[in-house]
């Protein structure tokens, strides 16, 4: 069930969520020192997605490369993703909603930041179904998940889950379906199902979309792979999509945000909600 704070994913007209890749923080193999500077870029972007009105961001570390399973995320790395959250919470207008997702599969310290921070939404790996990522076994963790939503009251932070996540094997569940995936995430209570390419950047396959248009109840988002020219195959039927890749430069998220990319995508969205 969706809350009820947070109708934007829920309505008819699909909307836009902006990724902030922030840069790799203290303790990781990137971080150059720069802690200041990663939070006045976050800034930066914010204010960037705030001037060309997009319905909601989410930051991430994105480049926290190699990242660790969740028993390993340091202290710290929750300690600057709070600071980050709420330097991009006191940008954003009151009324959009912000997110965090913590890699690799930091879902409780998500809820934590998004708590201290007042986000209104994470970004959860592993939520239902085992599955084998490039940072090693990732178990289900809806149960353990929602009850620790529970015990921090943090119950008005929707928790959007990623079905047969990119950057993973799923062989261990070949026998079931995207469909019956779907199904169980929202039997174990999920806000709204991610669907995704098989990495970073790689287009969501619009069949993928088919299958669970009006099957599930929860909002469907799409959450790789989108761009100015393929945004058609979603728009319809999707009520969420997340762009990261596609507003940097070359379209790479390695590279810098470009304003011209975010400006050109949401005249695009303009178009398509004026002739939908």
């Amino acid at each position: 069930m969706l809350i009820s704070c947070l109708p934007v994913f829920n309505q008819q007209t699909c909307k836009v969520i902006g990724m902030i890749h922030v840069d790799a923080l203290p303790g990781t193999p990137r971080y150059t020192g720069n802690w200041k500077q990663t939070i006045e870029k976050a800034i930066y972007e914010a204010n960037l997605y705030k001037k060309h009105q997009l319905d909601a961001v989410l930051i991430e570390n994105m480049h926290d490369i190699p990242y660790v399973p969740e028993r390993l995320l340091g202290a710290e790395i929750v300690a600057c993703m709070t600071r980050l959250g709420q330097a991009v919470r006191d940008v954003m207008p009151k009324e959009t909603p912000c997110g965090v997702q913590v890699l690799a599969c930091g879902n409780k310290q998500a809820l934590a930041i998004a708590k201290a921070s007042q986000l209104q939404f994470i970004r959860s790996e592993g939520f239902v179904f085992g599955h084998v990522a490039d940072e090693g076994y990732t178990d289900a963790c809806a149960g353990d998940l929602l009850r620790y939503r529970k015990l921090i009251d943090a119950e008005d932070v929707l928790i959007l889950t990623d079905l047969k996540k990119k950057h993973s094997s799923h062989a261990i569940t070949a026998d079931v379906s995207l469909l019956e995936t779907a199904h169980a995430a929202e039997f174990f209570l999920t806000d709204g199902i991610i669907i995704t390419g098989t990495a970073t950047g790689h287009a969501a396959s619009p069949e993928d979309l088919q299958q669970l248009s009006g099957r599930v109840k929860v909002p469907l988002i799409i959450g790789s792979g989108v761009t100015k020219d393929n945004i058609g195959s979603y728009f319809k039927d999707a009520q969420a999509i997340i762009i990261g890749s596609h507003f940097k430069r070359n379209g790479n998220w390695l590279e810098e945000i470009s304003e011209e990319a975010v400006n050109d995508f949401m005249q695009k969205i303009c178009q398509l909600r004026q002739t939908k």
